[in-house]
């Protein structure tokens, strides 16, 4: 044969099936594309100057790992549309003498166009946009960004070896299909539809089971811990769950429909749910591929955005002062030491303290069962271990400093004390402290402080308000030489105050106290460990790591969004080819042409809008495990997520019926020969 004639066929192919290519193309050069930029800012070097950038940067490289397991999946699946389209042309290749090496070589010239096309193009866009998307995250995150334009050869050699495995590996499997082929099989491929399939209510039965699970562990699941371990066996459950519910009760669906003669027996209705039936396997497959995209960018972009947005609330309930000072002593002579260094480099700037808030405390470490803490360290960790649910950080105050803190009069007799309970209910009216008598409840309090031990707590934490101090003080101390091993309880001494100043002097004067109280304890080598905390320091880490979940969100967001709409457009188009026939001979026996577009509405109408519904009832769902989960990220403002949450699904809702509306029409031209 002449030089180049194997390269022509491939390309010729290529461009007769231009309607299915070209979406697949531009899917692969936008996952090329997305790839080299999220690992061209993990590796940049600006970013790494931006304050933040460090976990940044750590943040995208796990999302540059999404995104190439992503790509393997995604395009083996898509690759599969186009494989059975193009069967049928080489069975027809095969029957006219070429051999099954020849189609070989023609698949080869063909993924090797597609290769060569994905990367050049991948890469080129990505190059071309890195610079704007540095410089969207360096604003995002309130950094300087430079004009310097700048390339990194690590995330092009990782772009092009991944990209290159998933093409080879793409074309083996292609290899594979056609020589496990015969010519026949082949030739009809594309004509061969799937028996009308019984309603397997065993199936149904168990997706509704499945998913009742997941549902009844998010809704009723209340430790923010414990959430953290349940979360990706909830949501592993919720896939399995629509997978099984798509597939077998979308059968069941048409088979209900089937024995409604009202609404069977109608031209628009009798084609369309009779067409279904056919291929109801693959439909239900791909339909609940489309509700699982669909629920991944909600649950991203809802949480993300909710993350930024509330950043400033998660950054001061972390650090409740500009300053804070933890002193980790009761003694007096100490922490009157350290609130004067405080004091003296306040008055040597010239600043006021502001909102200041000073308080004592116990705290410990303890295993909440029944009504009980226990505070032995054994236990503790073999605990920890079986069930997260039961630790708990537990704060005592004394009635003093609760009433001085919310200027309030509480009274309590010996046995009685006042609780607080922060990220899940305490619902007993007793409780008790290791061996010791129980205590009456006499009052739930709600939050009356913001504690930034309680906010870096991944446990819930229980606040006591105790009629006693000294006494309970001393109770600790007798168990922790009980316990002589561990650090049973910490006494600690809170001192904080806001500034007004910017944030590089508040810097500085965090760094004099800090020195001011290191010369203390040079001077005394039995001083308390103190802890200097500056929250304009910790801002830029905050941003770091709620701007870079958004930015990775946003970007992951496209990439499941564009997934989403490729399998959408090659059902309609897969589709579309596979009914052509059947409506041509419907027109053929007198059906019209606008009742060949009302029964494709009624077809669209009828399974189209189920993924967006069922992404909508597990976002829903969904929404009392996600909230726990902000929890840990310090993000208490449930009514901004649920604002969020809703505004998320309304725009998704509206690009939904968007990309019906360009679908159905394509499908439309398709069948009734437009096109």
């Amino acid at each position: 044969m002449k030089h180049g004639f194997y390269a022509r066929l491939a390309w010729t192919g290529i461009q007769k099936n231009r309607k299915t290519y070209l979406p697949y193309l531009l899917t692969c050069v936008g996952m090329v594309m997305m790839y080299y930029l999220v690992s061209f800012l993990s590796k940049n070097a600006n970013v790494a100057l931006i304050r933040g950038g460090n976990t940044l940067q750590a943040i995208l490289g796990l999302g540059s790992g999404v995104i190439a397991v992503f790509a393997v999946i995604f395009l083996f699946y898509t690759n599969s549309f186009l494989i059975r389209r193009r069967k049928t042309e080489f069975g027809l290749y095969n029957i006219l003498g070429m051999g099954k090496w020849n189609l070989t070589r023609i698949l080869l010239w063909e993924s090797t166009a597609i290769c060569a096309i994905s990367l050049l193009g991948g890469l080129f866009f990505g190059i071309l946009f890195s610079k704007l998307a540095e410089l969207l995250l360096v604003n995002l995150l309130g950094g300087k960004g430079n004009f310097t334009f700048t390339v990194e050869p690590g995330a092009i050699f990782s772009a092009v070896l991944l990209f290159l495995g998933i093409f080879v590996l793409i074309f083996l499997n292609t290899f594979r299909q056609i020589h496990v082929s015969k010519p026949i099989e082949l030739l009809h491929s594309e004509t061969v539809g799937e028996r009308p399939p019984k309603a397997n209510w065993i199936v149904a039965v168990l997706g509704v089971v499945i998913l009742a699970v997941a549902y009844y562990v998010s809704v009723t699941i209340e430790n923010p811990l414990a959430a953290l371990v349940w979360f990706f066996g909830a949501a592993a459950m919720v896939v399995v769950a629509s997978y099984l519910l798509f597939i077998a009760g979308s059968v069941v669906l048409c088979k209900i429909l089937q024995k409604n003669k009202g609404y069977y027996y109608k031209t628009r209705h009798f084609v369309s749910v009779s067409s279904m039936m056919y291929r109801m396997k693959r439909n239900g497959a791909g339909l609940a591929s489309i509700c699982i995209l669909s629920t991944m960018v909600l649950v991203m972009m809802s949480s993300t955005v909710c993350l930024f947005v509330g950043t400033e609330d998660s950054l001061h309930g972390r650090y409740p002062r500009d300053i804070s000072i933890e002193t980790s002593t009761l003694d007096e002579a100490q922490t009157g030491l350290v609130h004067q260094a405080a004091e003296d480099v306040l008055k040597k700037h010239q600043l006021q303290q502001e909102n200041f808030l000073q308080y004592r405390y116990l705290s410990l470490a303890a295993v909440l069962e029944d009504n009980r803490l226990n505070f032995n360290r054994g236990m503790l960790d073999s605990s920890s271990l079986k069930n997260t649910g039961l630790i708990r950080q537990v704060f005592v105050l004394s009635l003093d400093e609760y009433n001085r803190l919310t200027g309030s009069n509480e009274a309590l007799a010996a046995d009685e004390v006042l609780l607080c309970s922060t990220k899940t209910d305490y619902t007993s009216d007793t409780i008790a402290l290791q061996k010791e008598s129980a205590k009456k409840i006499k009052k739930i309090v709600p939050k009356f402080l913001q504690n930034g031990a309680d906010a870096a707590q991944i446990y819930p934490s229980l606040f006591l308000i105790v009629p006693d101090f000294e006494q309970e003080r001393q109770i600790f101390r007798d168990w922790a030489k009980t316990y002589s091993e561990y650090e049973i309880s910490a006494e600690s001494d809170f001192y904080g105050f806001d500034l007004s100043c910017d944030d590089s002097e508040e810097i500085a004067i965090r760094e004099e106290i800090s020195q001011k109280i290191q010369k203390l304890q040079q001077e005394d080598p039995d001083f308390a460990s103190v802890h200097v905390e500056s929250l304009a320091i910790n801002r830029s880490e905050f941003y770091g790591l709620n701007g870079g979940l958004l930015f990775l969100g946003i970007l992951l967001g496209i990439v499941f969004v564009f997934a989403a709409v490729l399998i959408m457009y090659y059902k309609q188009i897969s589709e579309g080819y596979e009914d052509q026939s059947r409506f041509e001979i419907m027109q053929k026996v007198g059906m019209t042409k606008r009742e060949i577009k009302k029964s494709i509405n009624s077809q669209v109408l009828t399974v189209f809008f189920l993924p967006l519904i069922a992404a909508g009832v597990h976002v829903a769902f969904a929404f009392p495990i996600i909230s726990k989960l902000l929890l840990l990220f310090g993000l208490f403002n449930t009514t901004l997520l649920i604002v969020v949450s809703i505004a998320c699904y309304l725009i998704f809702a509206l690009f939904y019926v968007l990309v019906y509306l360009i679908t159905s029409r394509a499908y439309y031209d398709i069948v009734s020969g437009a096109k």
